[in-house]
């Protein structure tokens, strides 16, 4: 497995990492806490060093699910966990987003305990907290890191400004923003600018659309009310027969390239920026080995400028969230007002 540096950080890990949201979370089928322990090792034994969770991921249970598999590799292997939520830790009720230093403060302890480690290699915030100013969640991550807890700090979906406000608190190691084929607006939106300036790396989810460019789904899917992509526009039959243009461009592709459209959804993204490291996820073995071989595709100039090309003429159809969580992405931080 190649290997990738985010940014200026010096965070060396594998060119693709595993998404564990899928494994206990957000979709119909999910694992055992046994099959999804074997599934992470499985990734491990073939070059993974990049593993991605949340706190809110359950809540709290993909945690320990990452946590326990990967304990025995902790020196191999780098994990990236998220705050930026007010969860109850007793009745485990999402009560919105929350990034009060305090609360920052007991979301890694949280953490900690739950991953069975003494340290988070890079902790993002989930979502910006439209109530606090980014200066104090930068400032308390940046303590955080004083007080060994903490090695990097990451940001997940801000608003392009609130990321510079960040970053010049605390640098930033790495962004984590939806990016694929059928999302590209971190290429218009000043995001991916922002990285290239300041030496962000840059960690795309559901870089195969939330599994739609992998072929494996069309207009007849029939999606489980407890799959949180039925409640997702872009995920609707008519919009799905729609774009289903971009699954064929990448049929094309993967035909003369002896590969799979998920292989070249992923090898575009890698030939997007030397600093991007996408993290798809998934529940199966062989999709796991499918992922991975996208690292060995080469995509020359010509074949990415074909993509361009015939990208350009498409549009993808329907949002991308629901309202209520397209509600939480790109969003600015508040100012610090005197006295704060």
């Amino acid at each position: 497995m190649q290997t990738r540096t985010l940014g200026k950080s010096g965070l060396e890990v594998s060119a693709l990492g595993l998404g564990c949201m899928g494994i206990s979370f957000s979709y119909a089928t999910q694992l055992t806490r046994e099959e999804g322990i074997a599934l992470i090792r499985a990734a491990v034994e073939r070059g993974v060093t990049f593993f991605d969770t949340a706190e809110v991921y359950g809540p709290f249970t993909n945690e320990e699910v990452v946590g326990e598999a990967l304990r025995p590799f902790r020196d191999q292997v780098v994990i990236a966990t998220k705050f930026g939520f007010d969860i109850d830790f007793d009745t485990r009720e999402n009560r919105g987003v929350s990034s009060r230093p305090e609360r920052i403060r007991q979301a890694v302890e949280g953490s900690l305990k739950r991953l069975g480690m003494d340290t988070i290699d890079l902790l993002y915030q989930h979502r910006v907290d439209p109530n606090v100013p980014i200066e104090d969640v930068a400032g308390t991550v940046k303590e955080l890191i004083a007080e060994g807890k903490v090695k990097q700090f990451g940001m997940s979906e801000p608003g392009v400004q609130t990321l510079r406000r960040a970053h010049a608190v605390q640098p930033v190691a790495a962004l984590q923003n939806e990016y694929s084929l059928w999302w590209r607006a971190p290429e218009t939106n000043g995001i991916l600018q922002a990285c290239d300036e300041l030496g962000i790396g840059f960690v795309p989810y559901s870089p195969l659309g939330k599994g739609f460019l992998t072929g494996a789904m069309g207009k007849d899917t029939r999606l489980a009310d407890n799959d949180f992509r039925s409640s997702v526009p872009r995920f609707s039959p008519e919009a799905m027969e729609k774009n289903q243009a971009f699954v064929d461009l990448l049929k094309r592709v993967a035909s003369a390239k002896g590969a799979t459209p998920a292989q070249i959804a992923l090898a575009w993204l890698l030939a997007q920026r030397p600093y991007i490291v996408p993290i798809p996820g998934t529940t199966k073995l062989h999709r796991l080995e499918e992922n991975l071989g996208a690292a060995r595709i080469e995509l020359t100039r010509d074949d990415l400028n074909e993509i361009a090309e015939a990208a350009s003429q498409l549009q993808a159809e329907g949002e991308r969230y629901a309202p209520q969580q397209l509600a939480m992405v790109g969003r600015e931080a508040p100012q610090l007002t005197s006295g704060t």
